[in-house]
């Protein structure tokens, strides 16, 4: 990989690896950091997304062989980048390389989980199972490679050493410092979902059936906790009544200000997976204003035509926990200008798209604005923002912005390497 016009992509969600991967296959030089063991981002836990309502194996899996194929990108995951200093043409960039205890050699044969014995909480089903200390993050990982979480293991305990015949393990493996020197940086560090714990109102850590729309992607995913099966989370019972709440956290000057673009879709795709496991389910949607940016008003007219679907125009003012794990309701129905009381099987909440940057350590050299969001005209020349990292969006929107990102950033890199 050549010194010079690298380019930094800072995220490897599908708006980082968009970024990387048309970069590089025009033969820049892309070195791509994820702070997580892998890459696939947000896309990964999803059931489907739009447009088309693809799995995430369809997207991530074409863009994993495109890179798997390409010389011209250098990954780092489990790294943080801490500043990007310098000015466009000659950025200097430290990178903090967090030790996973699983080199290269690791063929992801398993046997090493077979005989650890440790758990932790399962962050890619957002804590609804369990995984053994040393684990694979996903059955798409990239690199599909094991990572031991250290704080969960026994003390003193080395049996995956034992079990691994590739001499994979590393438990003294160290923190690394990168300093690099790149050309251009594009921002790509995507979003999470608004923390549903400050809603107090809504029972989201109080009423065990209570769940944020992230959860339900992952117990409708196959790869999920239910195997895709759509149980409430206190008992494993199927679902026959089920309340959506939009907005949670959005719109609201005491949370989040600014509408977060997809929740309304989410919802009303989530609906779209009640009925194709219960055609008999009876579903709930309260919401403030149905928003569905571009071209998605067929689906919203689809989905208000199913006969179970009721939409009801109103704020959710309360949420309790009911008799035998049911869920009871309080809200405002405008149209009919009442009340509306409910008792349902389980909701799910809406939750906020929030930056990613919002309440982390910033990196110096990046500006942020008061939502932690990463505008374009407050970066210096030669770093861009793309994906959610500028603002909320949904997939497709985050993948045309990120391949525009790329072009702009080969500008800036062909200008240093041209000069």
């Amino acid at each position: 990989m050549s010194e010079q016009g690298k380019i930094l992509v800072i995220g490897g969600g599908i708006s980082g690896l968009t970024t990387a991967l048309e970069a590089s296959e025009v033969g820049r030089d892309v070195i791509l950091v994820e702070r997580s063991p892998t890459l696939g981002g947000r896309v990964s836990k999803f059931h489907q997304y739009f447009p088309k309502l693809c799995p995430p194996t369809c997207g991530l899996e074409i863009n994993y062989k495109r890179l798997r194929a390409n010389p011209h990108v250098q990954v780092h995951t489990n790294s943080a980048v801490l500043s990007v200093t310098g000015d466009a043409g000659k950025f200097k960039v430290k990178v903090r390389k967090n030790p996973t205890f699983v080199n290269e050699k690791c063929v992801a044969c398993d046997h090493c989980t077979r005989v650890c014995p440790s758990e932790r909480s399962n962050d890619f089903n957002a804590g609804m199972d369990k995984t053994k200390a040393i684990y694979l993050p996903n059955k798409m990982a990239y690199p599909p490679r094991y990572v031991i979480d250290r704080p969960a293991c026994e003390p003193g305990c080395s049996k995956c050493i034992d079990a691994c015949k590739y001499g994979a393990i590393e438990l003294e493996m160290q923190t690394q410092e990168l300093e690099l020197e790149v050309a251009s940086v594009v921002v790509a560090t995507g979003w999470k979902p608004y923390d549903a714990k400050k809603l107090t109102n809504l029972g989201f850590s109080s009423v065990p059936n209570v769940i944020n729309n992230i959860m339900m992607e992952r117990i409708s995913s196959v790869s999920g906790p239910t195997k895709g099966q759509i149980l409430r989370p206190s008992d494993q019972k199927p679902v026959e009544r089920i309340a959506f709440v939009q907005c949670a956290g959005s719109r609201d000057e005491n949370h989040l200000s600014y509408c977060s673009s997809i929740c309304c879709l989410a919802s009303l795709k989530h609906a779209k997976y009640v009925l194709a496991q219960n055609p008999e389910a009876k579903i709930y949607i309260f919401y403030i204003d149905i928003r569905t940016p571009g071209k998605y008003e067929d689906f919203v007219a689809k989905v208000q035509a199913e006969p179970n679907v009721n939409m009801i125009k109103g704020k959710v003012a309360k949420i309790v926990a009911g008799e035998n794990g049911g869920v009871q309701l309080e809200a405002e129905d405008i149209h009919q200008q009442s009340k509306v009381h409910l008792d349902v099987d389980m909701v799910v909440l809406a939750t906020g798209m929030e930056s990613s940057l919002r309440g982390q350590a910033q990196i110096a050299g990046i500006e942020l604005d008061a939502d932690g969001f990463v505008p374009q005209e407050l970066q210096k020349a030669g770093i861009y923002s793309a994906g959610v990292a500028k603002r909320p969006v949904d997939v497709n929107s985050s993948i045309q912005d990120s391949t525009g990102a790329a072009l702009k950033a080969i500008q800036t890199a062909m200008g240093v390497t041209n000069g």
